[in-house]
C-alpha cells in the first residue's frame, strides 16, 4: 500500500511518542546526555528494571560524567560509557586494551523482543559475543544508541530466515548433545550411514519444534515493518541484545555522532564525550 508523504512524515513524527507513555500509567525515569555535540534525553523502560536501574545507578555515581562516544559505525550506531574513557583514568583504560585489566562487571540479561527491537533511536545494552557469554549477559556501563538504515521487505525477510535457521540450530545442537554417547559410539564403530541418519533425523526433529513456535519470534509485524521502512535500525541485532530505553529528544544530535569522522577502529578522530548525564 502506497503512503502520501504527509502520511508517512506524520507516522515519522509520531512514533516515538507513541511509546512515551510506561507500562500499566507507571512513570519512567528518564536520563539527560550533556554531550559536546549537544543535548540527548532518554527514558528508561520499567519492564527492564535490572538495566534501568542500573543505569541510573552509574548516573548518579558520574560514571557517565566525561566518557568517550568511543565506537562509532554510520548506519548502525554510536557506543558509549566505558568508565575508563573519562579524563584521568588513562591507565586504566590502557589495562583494558592490553587485555591485563579486570574483564567488565555485566548484568542479567532483560531481552524483550519483539516488544522491543532495534529501530532506530533504541537504547541497548553492549555485551561479550556468545561464544565467551551465551547467557548474553550485558556490560553494566557501555550501552549504544541505534542509528541503523532503512530497511526493504526483503532485507527483513532475509533477517527473519536468519533468526529461524539460527533457533534451528541451537535446537540441534542441544538434541546432539543430549545423545553424545549414542553419536560417539556410532563414529568409533565407523557406523557411518546410522550416523548420518540419526543426525538427519535430530534436524528434521529441530526444524519441527521451531515450526510450533509462535511466529512472532522469527517474523516481523506489520508495525515492526512499518517502523523498519520508515526510520530504519537495525534488526540483525533483534533478540540478541538488551533494549531498555529509547531516545525522546535529540536525535538529530545522535546522527550529527554517528557522522563524525572515524578511524580504523571506529572510534571518532575527533572527541565526543558526554560532559554531564543527569537523572530527570
Amino acid at each position: 500500500m502506497r503512503h502520501t508523504l504527509s502520511t508517512l512524515l506524520m507516522f515519522v513524527l509520531l512514533l516515538p511518542a507513541l511509546s512515551c507513555s510506561g507500562q500499566n500509567g507507571e512513570k519512567e525515569t528518564e536520563v539527560l546526555l550533556e554531550t559536546t555535540a549537544g543535548d540527548i534525553r532518554i527514558r528508561l523502560f520499567n519492564d527492564t528494571p535490572i538495566h534501568r536501574d542500573n543505569f541510573v545507578k552509574n548516573v548518579q555515581a558520574g560514571k557517565y560524567d566525561g566518557v568517550l562516544f568511543h565506537r562509532v559505525i554510520r548506519n548502525f550506531m554510536i557506543q558509549t560509557g566505558d568508565p575508563n574513557t573519562r579524563p584521568g583514568h588513562e591507565a586504566e583504560l590502557e589495562a583494558a586494551n592490553n587485555g591485563t585489566a579486570e574483564p567488565s562487571p555485566t548484568i542479567e540479561a532483560e531481552i524483550l523482543f519483539p516488544k522491543y527491537f532495534h529501530k532506530r533511536g533504541m537504547v541497548a545494552a553492549a555485551r561479550e559475543g556468545d561464544d565467551v557469554n551465551p547467557e548474553k549477559a550485558s556490560d553494566a556501563h557501555q550501552f549504544y544508541i541505534v542509528t541503523g538504515k532503512f530497511q526493504n521487505e526483503q532485507a527483513l525477510l532475509g533477517v527473519e530466515l536468519a533468526r529461524k535457521d539460527a533457533r534451528v540450530q541451537q535446537v540441534y545442537r542441544q538434541k546432539m548433545m543430549a545423545r553424545a554417547a549414542e553419536l560417539d559410539a556410532l563414529r568409533r564403530a565407523r557406523e557411518t550411514t546410522k550416523l548420518s541418519n540419526v543426525l538427519e533425523d535430530l534436524l528434521d526433529e529441530a526444524r519441527m519444534e521451531v515450526d510450533q513456535l509462535p511466529r512472532s519470534l522469527f517474523e516481523y509485524t506489520t508495525e515492526q515493518q512499518r517502523a523498519y521502512r520508515s526510520v530504519g535500525g537495525a534488526p540483525w541485532l533483534d533478540g540478541e541484545y538488551t533494549i531498555f530505553g529509547e531516545v525522546v529528544e535529540g536525535m538529530k544530535i545522535v546522527l550529527d555522532i554517528e557522522k563524525v569522522k572515524t578511524d580504523d577502529n571506529d572510534k571518532p578522530v575527533k572527541e565526543v564525550r558526554i560532559v554531564k548525564a543527569s537523572v530527570k
